[in-house]
C-alpha cells in the first residue's frame, strides 16, 4: 500500500470518535481484547456479552465519549446482522431440512456403498466436505458422528483413521467457505466479492483437506489408536423415516447455492459490464440471499416431499432450524459492533499508518491476528469477526482477488490450534471417547495443520494472481 493511497483513505474516512494517539489506541485494543478473553475463558460469559462489554471498554480506554461508543457498537451490530443475518438463517433452515429429511444420510450411504478399504478415509472427507457446505460445524459433527463410529466399528478401523478426515472436511468448510458465518462476516467487513472468495476458497480447501484429512489421519491413527465407543452410537434421523430423497436430488439441492454464486462470479469476470442484461440477471440469482433462498425453496420439494413431509412438518423443520442460531446471530452481530468500534475509534487507521512501513505482508498480518485471538478466546467466529475489524482498512487498496485472499487468511488463522477453551475441542473429545492429551494430539494438531497449510497456500496464491 503506497503512502499516497493511505493519505487518500485518511481523507475519505469519517472523523474518529476519539483523538487518542497510536500508543493509547494500541493499549485500548489490547485491553479490549483482554477483557473479551478474560470474560469468555475465566468467567465463562457468553461471547455476545463479552464482545459487547469489550467493545465499550475499548471505546472508554481510547478516550471516546460513552454515547458515541454505544452508537458505534449498535451501528456495527445492526449493519452486520443486516448483511449476514438472513443468510445464516437460510443456511440453518437448509441444513435442518437436509438432516431431518434423511438427505444427508442418503449422501453418506451412497458414497460409503461405493467405497471400502483404503478408500474409506477419502470417502469420509468427501462426505464431510459435501455435507459441510450448508451445515454449521456443530450440526455437521452431530450428523456425522454416528457414521464415523459405525464405519469404524464395522470395518475394524481406528476411530482416528475415519474421524479425522470427517472433522477436517467440516472444519475447512467452516473456516474458508461461505455461506458459513465466519467467512460471511469477513467478506462483509472487508467488502470482498463473495463469488471470488468462494472460488478461491474452494481452490485452497481441496489440497488443505487432503493433507489434514486422509494423509494426517494415518499419523493420528498411530498416535492414538482407539476403538469406536459403543456408548456413542446414536440413532440416525432417517432411521425413523419410511422413505428419503434420492442421491441426485439431494446433491443438486446442496450444491445449488454454490453453483449460482460461482456462476455470478464467472459472468462478472467474462462480461464485466454492469449495464449488460445477462450480467444483471446473474447478479440477482447469484447473490447469496437469492441463491440460498432458492435452495431452501427447492429443498421443500426435492427433500421434504420425498421424505413425506407435509406443510405442518415443513413448518416445524423451519422453526427447529432457526431456534439454535440465535446465539450465533448475536455473536456475529456483537463481533460486527466490536469491529465498528475499532474502526470509529481510529484503530483501523492506526494499523494503516503503522503497517505501511512494515515489511510483513497484509495477508500474513491478518492470519497472525486471527491466530492470536483464536488461541485466546477459543472461538473461530470471534477470531474471524475481530480480526476482520482490525484489518478491514487494509483491503481498501487491494484488488478483488487479494481482498478475497484477505478474507481467507483471516479464516485460516481462526482455525489454529483448538484447545481447552474451544467448545469444539470438548465435543470431539466426548464423542470419540478420548482423553484431553489424545484430543490435543489429534484434533488440535489437525486444526493447526489446516490453518498453516491453508495460510501458506493463500500466501502462495497472492504471489501468482
Amino acid at each position: 500500500m503506497t503512502r499516497l493511497s493511505v493519505e487518500m483513505l485518511a481523507a475519505d474516512a469519517p472523523a474518529p470518535i476519539t483523538s487518542a494517539g497510536h500508543a493509547q489506541l494500541g493499549i485500548a485494543v489490547l485491553v479490549g481484547i483482554a477483557v473479551i478473553v478474560l470474560l469468555i475463558t475465566k468467567f465463562k460469559l457468553h461471547a455476545f456479552l463479552a464482545l459487547t462489554i469489550g467493545s465499550l471498554v475499548l471505546g472508554a480506554v481510547a478516550g471516546a465519549p460513552l454515547d458515541k461508543a454505544i452508537v458505534s457498537f449498535t451501528t456495527g451490530l445492526g449493519t452486520t446482522v443486516a448483511g449476514v443475518g438472513v443468510l445464516i438463517a437460510l443456511g440453518a433452515i437448509l441444513g435442518k431440512l437436509l438432516a431431518d429429511s434423511g438427505g444427508a444420510d442418503q449422501i453418506v450411504d451412497t458414497i460409503l456403498a461405493k467405497a471400502g478399504g483404503r478408500a474409506m478415509p477419502w470417502a469420509m472427507v468427501l462426505i464431510a466436505s459435501v455435507i459441510g457446505l450448508p451445515l454449521f460445524f456443530e450440526v455437521g459433527i452431530v450428523l456425522l458422528i454416528p457414521v464415523v463410529l459405525m464405519v469404524a466399528k464395522r470395518g475394524n478401523y481406528s476411530v482416528m483413521r475415519i474421524g479425522i478426515p470427517a472433522l477436517a472436511g467440516l472444519s475447512v468448510m467452516h473456516g474458508l467457505i461461505p455461506p458459513h458465518p465466519g467467512p460471511l462476516v469477513a467478506i462483509d467487513a472487508v467488502k470482498a466479492n463473495l463469488g471470488v472468495t468462494l472460488a478461491l476458497g474452494l481452490l485452497v480447501a481441496v489440497p488443505t483437506v487432503i493433507i489434514a484429512g486422509p494423509l494426517f489421519s494415518k499419523v493420528a491413527a498411530r498416535w492414538v489408536d482407539v476403538p469406536a465407543p459403543d456408548r456413542m452410537l446414536p440413532q440416525r434421523a432417517s432411521d425413523e423415516l419410511e422413505r428419503r430423497p434420492g442421491f441426485g436430488a439431494t446433491l443438486f439441492t446442496m450444491l445449488l447455492p454454490v453453483v449460482l454464486m460461482l456462476a455470478k462470479a464467472l459472468v462478472d469476470i467474462v462480461i464485466d459490464d454492469p449495464a449488460n442484461s445477462t450480467q444483471r440477471v446473474f447478479d440477482v440469482i447469484g447473490s447469496p440471499l437469492i441463491a440460498l433462498l432458492a435452495a431452501v425453496l427447492v429443498g421443500f420439494f426435492t427433500l421434504g416431499r420425498p421424505a413425506g413431509f407435509g406443510r405442518d412438518r415443513l413448518h416445524q423443520t423451519v422453526e427447529k432450524g432457526l431456534m439454535p442460531i440465535a446465539g450465533i446471530l448475536l455473536i456475529v452481530g456483537a463481533g460486527g459492533g466490536f469491529k465498528q468500534t475499532l474502526i470509529d475509534s481510529g484503530v483501523g487507521q492506526m494499523i494503516l499508518d503503522i503497517s505501511k512501513d512494515w515489511s510483513i505482508p497484509a495477508l500474513l498480518l491478518a492470519w497472525l491476528i486471527a491466530v492470536a485471538i483464536r488461541l485466546a478466546t477459543g472461538s473461530a467466529t470471534v477470531a474471524t469477526v475481530s480480526a476482520a475489524g482490525l484489518v478491514a482498512p487494509l483491503a481498501a487498496d487491494m484488488s478483488t482477488t487479494h481482498a478475497a485472499l484477505l478474507v481467507l487468511a483471516i479464516g485460516a488463522g481462526s482455525l489454529f490450534f483448538s484447545h481447552v477453551n474451544d467448545a469444539g475441542f470438548w465435543l470431539v473429545k466426548e464423542y470419540f471417547g478420548l482423553t484431553v492429551g489424545q484430543t490435543v494430539k489429534t484434533w488440535s494438531v489437525m486444526e493447526t495443520i489446516i490453518s498453516v497449510v491453508s495460510g501458506g497456500l493463500i500466501l502462495l496464491l497472492s504471489l501468482v494472481i
